[in-house]
């Protein structure tokens, strides 16, 4: 029983160390809304502007090559523990979107503003990072429990008897 809750705790712990790094880059390539200062606080300085759809795509990108990438490595490098690695992908993996989110929104690694239609003078800052399609926090774990279960699958139907019921090999 130890063994198993130990293959399930270095899945999360792996995952979520993952998500920090992962917040960091999407913090480094998405690009910043542009506001305008004004005095009633900051104003969106382009309201045709892309920027907030495309933090989003972004992080969807990120967090989903990274599901793909963990569940094909714990579907190889777990196979012992399966139920394990597979509970700690799915915890690890919500624990990841999480950190990646709070870290790419916190930390400011590279600001990549998109230029705003505004009269000369006004004064244009990049906005914060966030997230505004939460949806996209399901793909890291949607995508990692996914691609292990339909690894899992291919295994399982290969070595099953039900491939040949009657016997015959081909």
């Amino acid at each position: 029983m130890t063994r198993e809750v130990r293959a399930f705790a270095v899945t999360v712990l792996i995952l979520a160390t993952l998500g920090v790094a992962a917040g960091l880059s999407w913090s480094a390539i998405s690009p910043r809304a542009p506001y305008q200062v004004t005095e009633h606080g900051l104003v969106l300085a382009d309201l045709t502007t892309q920027a907030l759809i495309a933090a989003d795509g972004w992080f969807a990108v990120i967090t989903g090559a990274l599901g793909l990438l963990c569940g094909g490595l714990a579907w190889f490098a777990g196979r012992r523990w399966m139920l394990a690695v597979l509970l700690g992908l799915c915890a690890g993996g919500v624990a990841g979107s999480f950190l990646t989110l709070w870290a790419g929104s916190t930390f400011t690694v590279g600001t990549v503003v998109v230029e705003a239609a505004a009269e000369p003078g006004v004064r244009i800052v990049p906005g914060a990072l966030k997230l505004t399609a939460e949806g996209v926090l399901v793909a890291w774990p949607l995508l990692a429990v996914g691609l292990f279960g339909l690894l899992e699958g291919m295994h399982g139907y290969r070595e099953s008897p039900l491939r040949h019921p009657y016997g015959i090999e081909p």
